[in-house]
């Protein structure tokens, strides 16, 4: 495994340096090396490593996320409350809508199947879009509107909604019923998110305060191992009481990081901020390098030029679904273009659940995988690119 993690930082930094002096994002060079030493190309990767992935991409998922929650400021959230909750499912509804249109035809598959690919490739990335909204709120770009935070905010909701409906949809594909449940569970799985997230925040930065105020001062460092290991409990949460009832681990995170900078002193939670941003730089790496592990080129190859056009009129019909959510706002045309752009790429969620109707043996297997792999390779990167680009040309810069 050393030897794997060598090769994974090692090469990543020569792929990531050679991108960025293109001018290009690093997450390219990231995903290409993970292509190259997973195990459909040069296979350099341990098994072990490979075995984990899924796992160790969370836990960097975790991290950015609490670096999220600690720049969040909520008041900003007040400004754009209707369209992040429109932005948390409309997008996704209309991608899969266009699926369901157009992918019988174009990918020769049925109507469920056109759900549940749709349902696979509906989901924007957090991990592409998330640490480029806290160098926006950053550099205070976007944020007299709270542009930012709208985007970072729905894009972790608008996941939770895909995998509940991707949930429904293979079991409507193996042969089973949809239940009324699991489409109430969405918003049950949400309220539970911010609900347990929040009181974990409450009892942790009373336990802080306490022992401040019993000269036991807990040092930064170990402020963030307490609150690591806090995150990895709310998820695991998720999965213990996953067949009872539905509950967002992610975000419970972000809900337990705002609390506790709610109620912490602000130079307290920017320097726990800071440090998660640091924590990250190491993150970014070990998530973007085991998603591009996953990527099998055979099926990518497979796909062909139908699986581009369907790509193409999904992201046609989400880009519609964003325009239509941020209609009676303030934003501007430009903003509101910048807010599409943002709401493209593809990646985490992709990885994770792609292989699965192929693991099950629905008859969509190998197409849904084909078009999971081709979209990460398309929008993630392009996506990066395009909010990298962009931004300082779409959105105003808030004085300091």
């Amino acid at each position: 495994m050393l030897t794997s993690l060598a090769f994974i930082f090692l090469i990543e930094l020569i792929m990531a340096s050679i991108f960025q002096k293109l001018k290009l994002p690093r997450i390219i060079g990231m995903l290409l090396t993970g292509i190259l030493l997973g195990p459909y190309v040069l296979n350099l990767l341990d098994p072990s490593i490979l075995s984990v992935s899924a796992d160790l991409r969370q836990m960097a998922l975790i991290i950015i996320l609490l670096k999220a929650g600690l720049s969040l400021n909520l008041s900003d959230l007040k400004k754009v409350g209707r369209p992040a909750i429109l932005m948390s499912c409309v997008p996704a509804s209309f991608e899969i809508l266009g699926f369901l249109l157009f992918a019988p035809n174009i990918l020769g598959i049925s109507i469920i199947d056109a759900a549940v690919t749709g349902a696979v490739l509906a989901a924007v990335s957090p991990a592409v879009v998330v640490p480029r909204m806290v160098h926006l709120m950053d550099s205070k770009y976007g944020t007299d509107k709270s542009i930012p935070q709208l985007i970072m905010a729905s894009a972790s909701c608008d996941d939770i909604f895909v995998i509940v409906l991707f949930s429904t949809f293979v079991r409507m594909a193996q042969g089973g019923n949809a239940d009324i449940l699991d489409f109430v569970n969405i918003p049950v799985s949400i309220i539970l998110g911010i609900v347990f997230g929040a009181i974990a925040g409450y009892i942790l930065s009373l336990f802080f305060e306490t022992a401040y105020a019993h000269k036991h001062y807990v040092r930064n460092s170990m402020k963030v191992i307490i609150i690591l290991g806090v995150s990895f409990l709310l998820m695991a949460i998720e999965t213990w009481l996953e067949g009872t009832v539905s509950v967002s681990g992610l975000l419970a995170v972000v809900s337990m990081a705002c609390a506790i900078k709610i109620k912490s002193v602000t130079f307290v939670s920017q320097r726990l901020a800071e440090k998660f941003g640091k924590l990250w730089l190491a993150a970014e790496v070990v998530l973007f390098v085991l998603v591009g592990a996953t990527v099998d080129i055979r099926y990518t190859m497979n796909a062909g030029i139908s699986a581009l056009i369907m790509i193409i009129i999904a992201l046609t019909f989400r880009s519609v679904g964003v325009f239509l959510c941020l209609m009676k706002t303030s934003l501007t045309w430009k903003e509101r273009i910048f807010c599409i752009i943002a709401y493209l790429p593809k990646a985490t969620v992709q990885a994770a659940i792609g292989s699965i109707p192929l693991t099950l043996g629905l008859p969509c297997g190998k197409i849904t995988l084909s078009v999971a792999v081709l979209a990460i390779l398309i929008t993630a990167p392009l996506g990066a690119l395009g909010i990298d680009s962009t931004y300082k040309k779409l959105l105003r810069q808030e004085s300091h």
